[in-house]
């Protein structure tokens, strides 16, 4: 498989495909499962964070070895991240329509005030 713009549909089909081929070994997929591949992804991001933490930035986008690393682990947290949307039936299209929607209202919105409201109010 050759490296190009991967569209969700590719690589939920190639999750798919890795659900498959390990059909004997890992437990059937099932939406119940979706909340555990949540918390296997922030653990993803968690060592994505690690490396940031021991190894900077710089070293991210200067250091061939370390970046592959970093890719490596960044990968993880998307094969999580699609894992969920195939466990709850996401189509592509159900996806696409809200991250535009979301983007959308993101848009518009007034980060600056919406920050100050929320952390600013006592809520205790």
């Amino acid at each position: 498989m050759s490296a190009k713009d991967l569209t969700i549909s590719e690589m939920k089909h190639m999750q798919e495909e890795l659900q498959e081929a390990h059909k004997n070994e890992w437990s059937k997929a099932s939406p119940n499962d979706a909340k555990n591949h949540i918390l296997y992804m922030v653990e993803e991001i968690g060592e994505c964070i690690s490396i940031i933490k021991k190894k900077g930035i710089e070293q991210i986008m200067e250091n061939p070895e370390i970046r592959a690393r970093f890719l490596e682990e960044i990968t993880d947290v998307q094969n999580y991240y699609i894992e969920v949307l195939n466990r709850l039936e996401i189509t592509p299209e159900e996806f696409s329509s809200a991250y535009i929607e979301k983007h959308n209202i993101n848009m518009t919105r007034n980060y600056k005030k919406d920050n100050d409201t929320k952390y600013n109010k006592r809520t205790f």
